[in-house]
């Protein structure tokens, strides 16, 4: 047993010394100019972050969970029609987000591991009357990976609003918000972000905003509301006091550092190092015999690996590691959740990182 384990679920992850550092300081004010400031910041850094210099963010204390919610809860309305790309548990989330909003929801799903194909997608679409379409970019209970791109430039051909999950994949994965055509997207402070849990990210388009300010019926809930938050990141933007709900002090000034990060090394690097730790993880499951949840590499997350139980061995794996010093997650995906295990590999994460887990895990397995 290593005396420091190594935290390697798909969230939350290990963070920079110094992020922790920043929510390990003294509690300011919500109103502090200091605060005002690295809200400021970190708005501005986000748009660099989802290629986004024309959309509105918001960050909000909650979870992933609260972030897809506030997608869901502001732009649909009783009736309308959603389409759900459907890759897994969290895909099936947003679909009955979306149905207790009163919306009509098709789902068109593919088996757990895969990725419905643009023909099928397309054949939907062509159904017609589509308000939305979500798309999970990586599910996490599966580490499918769904070709944003290209989903994405369907949906705007049939005319829907374009809701991307990016929980697993903000920070880590390719996203160009703005060039792509997505109208809104979300993720969670702890994943690849590089922060502590505890802050729901979302930043919307234009035409999202426009879109929400043309409903015919309030937003049922307060606390979603865009129309309670926008005038306080405006506010905080310009770096000027304002309240609704006091914001979540620490994590704010440790996400403002984490984003600082982000954009010293700059996105396309961090993409691209996202995708040397994951091949480097891909050569090391294929050394010790395991197997990847999803089949085909092209949808393969490069944020967390999903990898088969060999034969013979079960869930007590998981454990077995651990006792090694490295933490990871076990399966999530109903379907299967005993027959697999999963990786995080996101963040701060480095080719060290790499050889510890491929480590612990031959131990582990030997033992």
């Amino acid at each position: 047993m290593t005396e420091r384990n190594l935290l390697m679920i798909p969230g939350p992850i290990e963070f920079e010394p110094s992020v922790l550092r920043a929510l390990g300081e003294k509690t300011r004010s919500h109103l502090d100019p200091v605060v005002m400031k690295a809200f400021s910041r970190s708005l501005k850094r986000l748009r660099e972050v989802y290629v986004a210099p024309t959309a509105q963010p918001f960050v909000v204390a909650g979870s992933g969970t609260l972030a897809m919610e506030m997608a869901v809860a502001n732009l649909t309305q009783p009736g309308d029609k959603a389409l759900v790309v459907n890759s897994g548990y969290f895909s099936d989330r947003i679909g009955a987000m979306l149905e207790r909003h009163g919306a009509s929801v098709t789902h068109v799903k593919a088996a757990p591991g895969a990725i419905a194909s643009l023909d099928e997608v397309k054949r939907a679409l062509e159904g017609g009357g589509f308000k939305l379409m979500t798309i999970t970019h990586v599910d996490t209970s599966t580490a499918v990976l769904a070709p944003v791109k290209e989903l994405a430039a369907l949906g705007k051909q049939h005319g829907a609003l374009v809701i991307v999950d990016g929980v697993c994949s903000v920070g880590g994965e390719d996203l160009q918000m703005e060039a792509w055509g997505v109208d809104v997207a979300f993720t969670a402070s702890q994943k690849a972000l590089g922060a502590p849990p505890g802050l729901a990210v979302l930043l919307a388009s234009k035409a999202a905003m426009a879109t929400w300010k043309a409903r015919t019926r309030p937003v049922a809930s307060m606390y979603l509301d865009f129309a309670e938050w926008l005038p306080i990141h405006e506010a905080y933007e310009a770096e000027k006091p304002s309240y609704f709900a006091t914001p979540a002090v620490n994590l704010i000034m440790a996400l403002d550092v984490s984003l600082g990060h982000l954009i010293d090394e700059g996105m396309a690097n961090r993409i691209a190092r996202h995708v040397k730790i994951s091949a480097a993880f891909a050569r090391a499951w294929a050394a010790l015999g395991l197997e990847h949840l999803p089949k085909h590499e092209a949808h393969r997350a490069h944020t967390l690996s999903a990898l088969l139980y060999p034969a013979g061995v079960d869930a007590a794996l998981v454990k077995a590691i651990g006792a090694e010093g490295v933490t990871v997650a076990g399966g999530l995906h109903p379907e299967l959740k005993t027959k697999y295990f999963r990786v995080g590999h996101m963040g701060a994460v480095s080719m060290n990182d790499v050889s510890a887990v491929t480590a612990a895990i031959t131990r582990a397995l030997g033992k």
